[in-house]
């Protein structure tokens, strides 16, 4: 089973994956689509607010953000690590559960990059908002950084996610029934 959208003027077929027997998932991978990035990111910064910087989560959220800074201009941009490096000289962390996830997981984010985030205004970018709960875990390292969070974006938001008032997104993704229906 799989789901036809169309996103950033491109159509794609999402395979549909079980959450649990009942409540499937559109499964959008945007790693080695580079058509898909380079038009979802354009789409994207056309309705993004005025920003300094853009932040995301590691992993999937890495290419849209990178294409996000290059088509702006080659910006900076940091990125919330699931798990912190050595080269990393000191290091902010928040609990994240995310529904893709199995189980409890941590993000970090680099003291050298919280400085360059004091004080500027932040845009927050993913591929898909779902829950809101990494979304949330970012939220917390910027304000821990001293950022200012202008805006949050996704290319796509999945289920509830749609209804969020402080989200911009490009397009809608359901959840889906056993049977592939949406829901």
């Amino acid at each position: 089973m799989d789901h036809k959208m169309t996103i950033a003027g491109l159509e794609r077929h999402l395979p549909l994956c079980p959450l649990n027997e009942n409540l499937y998932i559109g499964a959008f991978v945007i790693f080695g689509d580079p058509e898909l990035t380079t038009a979802a990111a354009g789409e994207l910064l056309k309705r993004a607010p005025e920003y300094d910087y853009i932040i995301t989560a590691e992993s999937k959220g890495i290419p849209i953000a990178h294409e996000m800074a290059r088509l702006a201009g080659n910006q900076k941009y940091f990125l919330a690590r699931k798990k912190p490096k050595l080269y990393m000289t000191g290091v902010f962390e928040v609990t994240v559960r995310s529904i893709t996830t199995e189980g409890e997981q941590k993000l970090y984010l680099d003291r050298a990059d919280a400085q360059l985030m004091a004080g500027k205004r932040i845009l927050i970018v993913d591929d898909v908002i779902s829950t809101g709960e990494s979304l949330r875990a970012i939220e917390e390292l910027v304000k821990a950084a001293g950022g200012n969070i202008v805006g949050k974006m996704a290319i796509l938001a999945e289920g509830d996610a749609k209804d969020r008032n402080d989200l911009i997104y490009l397009e809608h993704l359901p959840l889906f029934d056993k049977d592939g229906n949406a829901i």
